[in-house]
């Protein structure tokens, strides 16, 4: 029902009842205005479309393993707090010998003593315990730079796989309305008897392919975008959601040696491989200064008849006659050297990383030049040649068909050889540990 029609019909009504009560005809206009209130179309909430810097963005700041990873770094920045602190003095009071004496005061022998001592730490055990703190620090700030590496590169993944999904839907549809466009000239060419309707009829079974080609694309974009929703913890609706960037590759590449010293001074689990010896060696040299003997200085005052008052000093000085933090000293000295064959490991993996990545960038834009400089234009070429000559009678069925497969074979490869070079492009990023192909 149309808004004029409900004002017709309202008019109506109101001449029937002219003689209405003033209550009645009120609750008319309410019936009214909520009836044409219902009628007014939704307006839809505005598509939100991001580049690939602002899901970068949103994603820092809203991943929550990326906030629980900052919350161990507080709390390993609070731990060197504590591994610095002083040990605290200790006082003692004494009010002993109550009791009967030949005096009858309970009182008159007792004995009134206050202490204080404190234990005096050598070897620069505190600024060890604070280094080694430090270390832990920053081995974490390490592993969450490589926790966000790992993780940019499944967003960066999930975003080019929503690109790619709306390369191969744009490219679907195109298919498809130009093969409307050929089978609606079929028919008129049916109509004036200018093929059969076996022909037709082979056409329009064709068509299926494109039909699904298009469906399928469009299941597939749907899904790209819902794992990026997912890892962006987004709740957006997917139909209000949209990415956009280039599609395109690239053959501007650096030399492999100059990405692998970036690599050598990107990548952050190196950096925590060498940061982890550091902190060994300072565990070390705690082991040692904790083998050393701490002594405790004493102070203590009091009154003792038959003496009124006194004050006294003492040392007190542990005999380390057995040497219990031997088994500590060549613990932290083989962890020293443990960490030493991690951090030669890192390094070859770090190596190895940087190589297949950047073979599979050079081989997939080693595929995609002929592609661009000859395949796509020879493809189009050919279908528009032989579209031409069916439609005119000069080109028989099969070979339209066949131009029409190839041409759509051409197109998918190319796209899906840019997928796949995108997604090595960010396997080499990952590799370095930063952007060398954005």
């Amino acid at each position: 029902m149309t808004a004029r029609s409900i004002l017709d019909a309202f008019a109506r009504r109101r001449r029937r009842s002219f003689f209405c009560g003033e209550a009645q005809c009120l609750t008319a206009r309410l019936s009214l205005g909520m009836i044409l209130v219902g009628s007014t179309p939704i307006v839809a909430r505005a598509q939100i479309t991001l580049t690939w810097s602002n899901v970068r963005t949103r994603f820092q700041t809203t991943n929550p393993s990326l906030q629980a990873g900052q919350i161990g770094i507080d709390e390993s920045k609070a731990a060197e707090i504590t591994a610095y602190l002083r040990p605290n003095p200790i006082w003692s009071f004494t009010f002993d010998q109550i009791g009967n004496t030949q005096e009858g005061n309970p009182f008159s022998a007792s004995v009134v003593t206050t202490a204080f001592s404190y234990l005096h730490e050598r070897e620069h055990k505190r600024e060890l315990r604070q280094g080694s703190a430090q270390g832990a620090t920053a081995i974490a700030i390490s592993a969450q730079v490589d926790l966000t590496r790992n993780l940019l590169f499944m967003l960066r993944t999930a975003f080019i796989q929503v690109l790619q999904a709306k390369a191969l839907r744009t490219l679907a549809q195109g298919n498809l309305t130009s093969y409307d466009e050929v089978l609606t000239l079929s028919r008129a060419r049916f109509q004036a008897g200018e093929i059969a309707q076996i022909d037709l009829d082979r056409l329009a079974l064709q068509r299926v392919t494109y039909a699904s080609d298009v469906q399928t694309a469009e299941v597939n974009l749907r899904t790209a975008k819902i794992q990026l929703l997912a890892l962006l913890n987004d709740r957006t609706p997917v139909e209000q959601f949209d990415v956009t960037g280039p599609f395109e590759y690239s053959t501007q590449i650096a030399p492999i040696d100059e990405v692998r010293q970036s690599a050598i001074d990107t990548r952050p689990d190196l950096k925590a491989a060498l940061q982890s010896i550091d902190k060994a060696k300072t565990d070390h040299r705690l082991a040692v200064a904790n083998g050393s003997t701490d002594p405790t200085f004493g102070f203590d005052m009091g009154r003792n008849p038959p003496i009124d008052q006194y004050i006294g000093f003492s040392v007190n000085v542990p005999l380390r006659i057995f040497d219990r933090n031997q088994g500590e000293k060549v613990r932290t000295q083989l962890d020293v050297d443990r960490n030493e064959k991690l951090m030669e490991a890192t390094r070859a993996q770090v190596f190895s990383d940087v190589d297949s990545a950047y073979a599979g960038v050079t081989s997939t834009v080693t595929l995609l030049e002929p592609y661009k400089q000859r395949y796509l234009e020879q493809a189009s070429r050919v279908r528009d040649t032989i579209s031409f000559s069916y439609e005119h009678g000069a080109a028989s069925l099969l070979d339209f068909l066949n131009a029409q497969a190839d041409y759509r074979g051409v197109q998918l490869n190319y796209l899906n050889l840019v997928g796949t070079y995108l997604e090595a492009a960010n396997q080499l990023n990952l590799a370095v540990g930063r952007e060398v192909i954005p």
